[in-house]
């Protein structure tokens, strides 16, 4: 696995350059936030080396590096349409991250080595902080549709762990803490840019299931009782082979629906990624606002 990932990341350093200390994974739906960067460069997933690519409807499958370009919060949908529509800006500067727009499951298929392939690659390439973003049904009933929840915390319900078997320690520590996966320093910060731009963010703790199939009412039940506020398919495995490898995690949930047994309906993925399309203006101003203060 070492190999592998040393030779997607070197595929990667020609391709972009310097590499960024930053990057972003987007969920379902959110991959929209990838055609905002400046001066960017775009590469298929199929054409690096080892990189698994995802199926799943929502997740693009690229890897954009370039620039996150401060912007007001009242234009940022404006902006992100117009680039969608013409192409993307070139000449301005700003951050530099990588963002990839989607990522794989292990409902897939994929065994847990494969689904945190990304994030090994990102680490060994030298990004610092990760932000992780995913499309998540909401077990709390105070949330609404469209809800922005910053990750507390999380609790692993997929049945596995990237880290199973043997440890290499050019990786990380065969017994990683995980006191603080998701970092205070850039929840902090997540907040702050939330109350700048004027977007509203709850926090909360993500459950992670397997899937693909979506939770029944008494298992939305079981995730309440035990401290859950949102669930999803994803993040987790990502999350521990971040901080396994030293990596800084920060977390953002959309809540594109609202989870089994809450609201009198059955729930479909077009749900999904219908409300992420209605708040991809906040989502994107939000994760703006954090990189700027990076």
């Amino acid at each position: 696995m070492f190999e592998r990932v040393e030779e997607a990341a070197a595929a990667l350093r020609s391709r972009c350059g310097t590499p960024p200390e930053t990057a972003v994974v987007l969920g379902s739906g959110l991959g929209d936030f990838a055609d905002t960067l400046a001066d960017a460069v775009d590469t298929p997933y199929g054409d690096l080396p080892h990189w698994p690519v995802s199926r799943v409807i929502g997740h693009a499958g690229r890897l954009v590096v370039g620039n996150v370009v401060g912007r007001a919060a009242d234009t940022v949908l404006d902006m992100a349409l117009d680039t969608a529509a013409n192409g993307r800006a070139g000449g301005a500067r700003g951050t530099r991250i990588a963002a990839l727009s989607g990522r794989v499951h292990a409902y897939e298929g994929h065994d847990f080595g494969t689904v945190v392939f990304a994030t090994r690659v990102l680490g060994r390439l030298g990004v610092k902080r990760l932000i992780l973003t995913n499309a998540a049904g909401g077990v709390n009933s105070g949330f609404a549709q469209g809800a922005l929840m910053i990750i507390d915390d999380h609790i692993n319900l997929t049945g596995g762990n990237p880290l199973v078997g043997m440890n290499d320690e050019r990786f990380g520590p065969r017994f990683p803490d995980m006191t603080e996966v998701y970092s205070t320093r850039l929840r902090r910060m997540a907040d702050a840019a939330a109350a700048a731009i004027g977007v509203t963010v709850s926090h909360g703790i993500y459950a992670g299931l397997l899937g693909p199939s979506y939770e029944t009412p008494a298992e939305i039940r079981y995730l309440r009782t035990i401290g859950a506020d949102a669930v999803g398919m994803s993040t987790v495995p990502e999350a521990i082979a971040a901080r396994h490898m030293g990596m800084e995690v920060l977390g953002i949930s959309c809540i594109t629906n609202m989870a089994a047994g809450i609201l009198p309906h059955p729930l479909d993925h077009k749900e999904v990624m219908e409300t992420a399309a209605r708040v991809r203006g906040s989502f994107i101003a939000l994760l703006e606002g954090v990189i700027e203060r990076l």
